[in-house]
């Protein structure tokens, strides 16, 4: 990837220009001259601090005197009554105290704009006072020359530049803190730029000649530790020691490519971090600076500035420095020390995942090749995102059978879900070979069990760019040290890392602590760890450039990610311009935008009233309002995609709009077509041949990418899942039906409905047994085949070398058998997908035939034959599915839905069965098929409802009492259904005298 020229302080790129001296001290940039309406600003704001400071008081003394009593009160006095003037007295302390507090915010503001010291000292539960006192206290010092450089927010009571009123942004070094620009000028930025640099760039020459006798010494400046905020940033000492954020530049230019004392060095794209040195511009003040050399401070320190003062002399004789990284310079993404890993394939994911070992064995054996056909590497590289959309296309499915079963959405869909087909059917047997829920489970786990132990311990939470999956292990890579994590958290290779190996992740149980870190994705794998960015905490912008295919297929795999990852409670996704189509993921979090205009205007309102949201809750950032009690009411992230590249006006404006994003929670990913997007704090690259590449950050991943192919198959299967689609729907034809005739007796059949039993087969050995049957359940469930990769992902869900699968799958060739005419009951379809022959019958492949035959068959015509068929299904249940199930197998049921079809199933059998019993009056009868179909499905609104109409049929009152009653115990706090109790009152209009009695 090409690296992104940096303009200098001279105007032309560095490290281009002849070697020679830096200009250490360039020109200041003019400020415009003060007009009446600032001055009326300061006049207004003087008389409103003169009327709060001394009027209030004086108003007081005056009107009410001395409210306290003159004398210790006696015990009497708490009896006596309370009077007007007691009243008054209490009143006049009460504003007596809110005066204090208020003149000692203005006594605070006053020094640190006096003294520039930056951000001023909190005053204790003085949160919209102190805010008041700011204000004031800038619009006075408005015609002063500190007024530039006091508070954040109130960048246009300052001055700018001529002809600009609206900053640039502080491009990698922007953090929560900085100047809030203001937005009616966009247009006006680039020339106001492009005038600044011309005017440095002819001073430059002179600047350096004189800055030695102008300024005296040269002045530097020690990166501080964060106290009650976050870690410094070059736009804030700018804004301290120059009077202008915007001047960060010129300290950049002074100091980059410069060994610091802890061995790394500044580049465009890292922060700054505390025990840095900045050599500073020669008209720097302020207290916190040190002259070279200064006797008032530390030897050490004056060590160290010694030493950092000669590695700008170095810089200076050769030219200008290389950038960080071209030399192995610290990086601000590190991949996490490996640990020994004993027995662990390739990581993919937080766990070792079964698509890792799959994809491993697939390549390495020939046998394989057969079995490798449609799947998308992509996906099958992909665990997290694969694990978040097939979890996501469940619930999907599940929702469209509870709304057509109850007749929420016009027309009965039926109970059958569409089985794909063509891309549609590769994708989802690519989902399921390359899902990690393990390791998704456990991530998300591990993040909210550490938002719970450091809200435990009343700590907040530290800022995360990264986490990397490694080898089982979690770590994270912090913005900064934040001390000892909690157990079992432990350090990591440095001060920035923090780690949890997968056997202490495996104690964490299910907490109700917020999600902290959802915006997490994964951008892909380096060096065998997968590395998860957190969007929300970069420091600015993130831009990727590339081609168009290319950084279309990044960012389709983000906002699938996004939109379906297990470890986030709420969040919302802006796409921009791209993913209209996605929608259909996540129509709660994926929002669509047509252009930039309109990200601008929902953007701009919204950073507004996130800014204010945290000001009156009074928090820092985003992270301390995600612990405490409104941890799940407010913070949910939201995270802006534009693939496409905006105009140099658009992009100086939304990296204004990203400044300050991270403090509130806001991450910007934003396409470009070359690497020199403006205001992008960090800059990445997608080839073509699928590499991530990120240079300044030291990063080289494979990307994680979903393709166009694959998604369109992704949406056609959350599309076809959608209950509202086509509200008449698929007819409830099940995919395979059986011959129910005594003539069609199958050679094998399987009772999946209850315990699990096989007749027709001998059993096997004892050791192959449990196997043999699992695979045979999975045949049995899905009809249509499975990919013989699907069915090793299902038994070994760590993955398994393509031998032992093909050696299993001969082994239940051998124990299926084959049939009379010499078929083999196992064979494969001509996509190669395993597939049961006909004479290989399941219970429930029965138990939907009958229901079949009876509501759409022979019972249609014949109530005596749909009578036998209905009370013949029934009788068929036994219990749950796979009832005696061993624990720890058949962990694949997780993502089928068969656990909700069954009992929608039995519910419709036990209904029609009731019906054709009250057809004839016999309520007893219906009641016994209801109580049947109850044991399998007793949250079924219908079945009891169904069931008061019959017992209503019976003539006992009494009877439909105690049948509300326990309804009533049963509902609990959430009450009974409204359908429910609409038919109760019809029924049983004295129910809820019953129930209040109980109650």
């Amino acid at each position: 990837m090409a690296r992104r020229s940096t303009s200098g302080s001279t105007g032309g790129p560095a490290g281009t220009g002849p070697a020679g001296p830096r200009n250490r001290t360039p020109q200041p940039v003019r400020l415009r001259r003060r007009t009446f309406g600032d001055v009326l600003k300061a006049f207004l704001a003087f008389v409103v601090l003169l009327v709060l400071v001394v009027g209030v008081p004086g108003a007081l003394a005056v009107s009410v005197g001395w409210p306290l009593p003159h004398s210790a009160p006696k015990m009497e006095w708490l009896s006596q009554p309370i009077g007007v003037d007691v009243f008054l007295n209490t009143l006049t302390v009460v504003v007596w105290l809110a005066w204090a507090q208020f003149t000692a915010c203005v006594l605070v503001e006053v020094k640190a704009a006096v003294s520039g010291v930056g951000l001023p000292g909190r005053v204790p539960g003085s949160g919209p006072s102190q805010l008041l006192a700011r204000q004031l206290v800038a619009a006075l010092l408005l015609v002063g020359a500190t007024a530039a450089s006091f508070t954040p927010g109130l960048s246009q009571l300052g001055h700018s530049l001529e002809g600009n009123q609206q900053g640039t942004v502080a491009t990698a070094q922007a953090t929560p803190g900085i100047l809030v620009q203001q937005q009616e000028q966009a247009k006006s930025t680039a020339a106001a730029l492009a005038e600044q640099a011309s005017q440095v760039a002819a001073g430059a020459a002179q600047a350096e000649q004189g800055s030695a006798t102008t300024h005296g010494a040269t002045k530097y400046y020690r990166i501080q530790p964060p106290e009650g905020r976050h870690h410094d940033s070059l736009w804030e000492i700018a804004q301290r020691h120059l009077g202008d954020g915007r001047r960060y530049k010129e300290i950049y230019e002074l100091n980059k490519d410069r060994i610091q004392p802890d061995g790394s060095r500044l580049s465009e794209a890292s922060l700054i971090r505390p025990g840095w040195i900045m050599e500073m511009p020669g008209d720097a003040h302020g207290g916190e600076l040190v002259e070279n050399p200064d006797a008032h401070v530390s030897p050490e320190v004056r060590q160290q500035v010694g030493d950092y003062a000669k590695t700008g002399d170095q810089a200076r004789q050769r030219g200008g420095g290389q950038h960080a990284g071209e030399d192995g310079a610290t990086a601000q993404i590190t991949v996490p020390s490996r640990r020994p890993a004993a027995g662990a394939n390739t990581a993919t994911g937080h766990t070792s995942s079964p698509s890792s070992s799959a994809s491993s064995s697939a390549s390495s054996s020939p046998s394989s090749s057969s079995f490798s056909f449609g799947l998308s590497e992509a996906l099958l590289g992909a665990p997290l995102l694969a694990a978040g959309l097939l979890a996501a296309l469940g619930r999907r499915r599940r929702q469209a059978l509870w709304q057509s079963a109850l007749g929420a959405v016009g027309g009965r869909r039926g109970m059958e879900p569409p089985i794909p087909t063509g891309d549609a059917q590769d994708v989802q047997d690519a989902l399921l070979v390359g899902a990690d829920p393990e390791g998704v489970r456990l991530l998300d786990r591990s993040l909210r069990g550490l938002a719970a132990a450091l809200t435990a311990e009343s700590r907040s939470l530290p800022v995360v760019y990264a986490a990397w999956l490694s080898h089982g292990d979690l770590h994270l890579q912090l913005a900064q040290p934040a001390g000892k994590p909690p157990a079992p958290w432990t350090l990591g290779q440095d001060q920035t890392f923090w780690t949890l190996s997968r056997a202490d992740a495996e104690h964490y149980e299910d907490t109700d602590a917020a999600a902290p870190y959802p915006g997490l994705v994964s951008l892909g794998t380096m060096d065998d760890s997968r590395l998860l960015l957190n969007l929300e905490a970069v420091p600015g912008i993130v831009s990727l450039s590339g081609r168009e295919a290319d950084r279309a297929a990044v960012f389709a795999s983000v906002a699938a990610e996004l939109a379906t990852n297990g470890w986030s409670d709420r969040m919302t996704i802006t796409l921009v311009g791209f993913g209209a189509d996605l929608t259909p993921l996540a129509p709660n979090r994926l929002r669509h935008l047509d252009d930039v205009e309109a990200l601008f205007e929902a953007m701009e309102a919204e950073t507004r009233q996130r800014r204010g949201a945290l000001g009156a809750a009074d928090h820092q950032s985003v992270l301390t309002g995600r612990t405490g009690p409104a941890q799940h009411t407010r913070w949910a992230p939201n995270l802006v995609l534009l693939a496409t590249q905006p105009s140099a006006e658009d992009a100086l404006r939304l990296a204004e709009l990203a400044a300050d994003a991270s403090r509130l929670g806001i991450g910007y990913l934003v396409g470009s077509e070359s690497d020199d997007l403006p205001g992008a704090a960090w800059a990445m690259e997608i080839t073509p041949d699928g590499r991530l590449l990120a240079p300044l950050l030291g990063l080289e991943l494979q990307a994680q990418l979903l393709p166009a192919v694959q998604q369109r198959a992704v949406v056609e299967l959350f599309v076809e899942a959608d209950p509202e689609r086509d509200p008449d729907g698929p007819t409830t034809t099940p995919p395979f039906l059986v011959d129910i005739s005594e003539q069609g007796r199958p050679a094998v059949y399987a009772r999946l409905v209850g315990p699990y039993e096989i007749i027709g087969l001998d059993t096997p050995d004892g050791e192959r047994s449990p196997l043999l049957h699992e695979a045979l359940a999975l045949l049995l469930l899905h009809r249509e085949g499975v990919h013989p990769r699907v069915l090793s992902s299902a038994l070994w869900p760590r993955g398994v070398p393509d031998d032992v699968r093909d050696a299993l799958l001969e082994r239940l060739r051998g124990w299926l058998g084959t049939d009379p005419d010499g078929g083999a009951r196992l064979g494969a379809d001509a996509a190669g997908r395993l597939t049961l022959a006909k004479s290989v019958v399941s219970d429930l492949d029965v138990l939907r035939s009958l229901y079949h035959e009876a509501t759409q068959g022979r019972g249609v015509e014949s109530r005596a034959v749909r009578g036998r068929l209905l009370t013949d299904a029934l009788v068929l249940v036994r219990g749950p599915l796979l009832a005696d199930r061993a624990e720890g197998r058949y962990r694949w049921l997780t993502h089928e839905i068969i656990d909700a079809q069954l009992p929608l199933l039995v519910a419709d059998i036990g209904l029609a069965l009731s019906a054709f019993h009250l057809e004839k009056d016999r309520a007893e009868k219906a009641i016994e098929a209801l109580g049947a179909a109850l044991r399998t499905a007793p949250a079924d609104e219908r079945l009891w409802n169904e069931l008061l109409r019959a017992t209503h049929a019976t003539g006992d009152p009494d009877r439909l009492r105690v049948l509300a009653a326990d309804l009533v115990t049963r509902s609990g706090a959430r009450g009974l259904p409204p359908r429910t109790e609409a038919l109760l009152d019809e029924l049983l209009p004295t129910w809820r005298d019953g129930a209040a009695a109980t109650g």
